[in-house]
């Protein structure tokens, strides 16, 4: 293995980590503050629990594809390039 075929595997494994570390901080910050802010509202109203409920599963859902996309990224940096 050439010293530069080496360093070019290492620059894929470094840019993949940083992709999927980067790329997950955001779904992360997101999902804990959508719950936290419905959990809040459900023990001040808990008639709306039901309605919160549904309402926070789909932001979570919705946030977590950015933490998929940087997935797909990585591989597709690790796998193709």
């Amino acid at each position: 293995m050439e010293f530069a075929e080496a360093i070019a595997i290492a620059g894929k494994a470094i840019g993949a980590g940083l992709c999927m570390g980067i790329g997950a901080i955001g779904p992360a910050i997101g999902e804990g503050n959508a719950v936290g802010h419905a959990l809040d509202g459900m023990a001040r109203q808990p008639e709306t629990a039901d309605n919160l409920r549904i309402n926070m599963i789909l932001g979570c859902a919705i946030t977590e594809t950015t933490g998929i996309y940087s997935l797909l990224i990585a591989f597709l940096i690790l796998f193709t390039l």
